[in-house]
């Protein structure tokens, strides 16, 4: 039996307590997900961070950071990062055929590289970042946090951003195959379901993921119901995720879950699952890590949180799944392979210098 930590999970404070220090010692532990309630300011994340690193040093340290209304920290020296829809509108300034899409793309990479920089400079691994969804201009749960309606657009600002991860060292995550953008519903709280059909999705949403199959490091597909392609939601599909995804748009990188705890992975079938049977439909359709969020702070002391770790290891051992060799290589190829500057270096280096004035020139502009 390989080695295979596919689950990703959270913690409730500031810093480790005992519970949380025997979770991620789990073996089917691969790493954590910050949210603002771990924030207090930049010396406690980066004392958090070299904890969990002491604990392990191969758990991936991941946080949903893209900017605009998503981002986790926000004081204490973080760059406010603008919204992705504004470079979009900077790449239709001139309506998209002069220097304002040059601009934009200059802009997109400077973003990306001060985005993964600050992150790194506190110990952080991940950013589920570029949102490759399409703006339709319905979606309030995706709304501003996506560039721009046509693909292309969203491509080529989506690459010029994840150039700037890849500068500072980072990894990269698209999402939400194979679009979210399209439905008004919020997968949070309810299910989509997007009646359209394949090659429809296929030329437009899907399109990001096919011009950048070779450039992501990571996919997260959308908690969304395709009903012309599959009757699950795309995260437990294995026709979206290794026919489509894998299969016909060549995707080679890691494939994580959307959180499991949201209402979108709860309902499989027509059955309420169990946050176990959420994460085995997840595994064996396609995806090689699982995200479960939000847990640790909910009733009985996270009890979901033990109850995820233990119900996976029983059904490995019953051989509901199976432990994969290449999907834990996947998960450590998204580990940063470099050292990244302190924060105090960090703010003297010449390349966050010229980024931070990038942003701040095409803010005025």
């Amino acid at each position: 039996m390989t080695d295979h930590a596919p689950v990703i999970l959270d913690i409730a404070g500031l810093t480790l307590t005992d519970t949380d220090r025997e979770r991620l010692s789990h073996p089917l532990c691969g790493g954590l997900i910050l949210f603002a309630r771990n924030w207090r300011d930049r010396e406690q994340l980066t004392l958090l961070c070299q904890e969990i690193r002491e604990l392990r040093d191969d758990l991936l340290i991941c946080v949903d950071h893209e900017g605009g209304r998503v981002q986790r920290f926000r004081t204490h020296g973080f760059t406010h990062l603008p919204p992705m829809r504004t470079l979009g509108e900077l790449w239709m300034r001139d309506g998209g055929q002069g220097g304002s899409a040059m601009q934009a793309q200059e802009a997109a990479t400077a973003c990306g590289y001060i985005l993964a920089a600050e992150l790194r400079a506190c110990g952080v691994d991940l950013s589920f970042t570029p949102v490759l969804d399409l703006d339709f201009g319905e979606s309030s749960v995706i709304g501003d946090r996506a560039f721009h309606r046509d693909p292309r657009v969203v491509s080529v600002l989506a690459k010029s951003l994840m150039h700037g991860l890849l500068l500072a060292g980072m990894a990269n995550c698209g999402k939400h195959f194979p679009g979210h953008g399209f439905v008004k519903a919020d997968s949070h709280t309810e299910i989509p379901v997007d009646e359209r059909e394949l090659s429809a999705i296929l030329a437009d949403d899907a399109a990001p993921y096919a011009w950048l199959s070779t450039a992501l490091a990571s996919v997260m597909p959308a908690h969304v119901i395709y009903p012309r392609v599959d009757s699950r939601p795309a995260g437990f599909s294995a026709r979206w995720l290794q026919d489509i995804l894998r299969g016909q748009l060549g995707f080679q990188g890691a494939i994580f879950s959307d959180d499991l705890s949201m209402a979108g992975a709860r309902l499989i079938d027509g059955r309420e699952v169990s946050y176990t049977e959420a994460a085995l439909a997840a595994l064996n359709a396609g995806c090689d890590l699982v995200l479960l969020c939000n847990q640790s702070v909910e009733s009985e002391s996270g009890a979901a949180v033990d109850e995820l770790l233990d119900g996976l290891s029983e059904s490995q051992a019953r051989g509901e799944w199976r432990s994969s060799e290449a999907s834990e290589q996947r998960r450590l190829d998204l580990l940063p392979t470099r050292p990244a500057p302190s924060w105090d270096a960090l703010m003297t280096e010449p390349r966050y210098m010229r980024a931070l004035d990038l942003m701040s020139s095409d803010a005025q502009d």
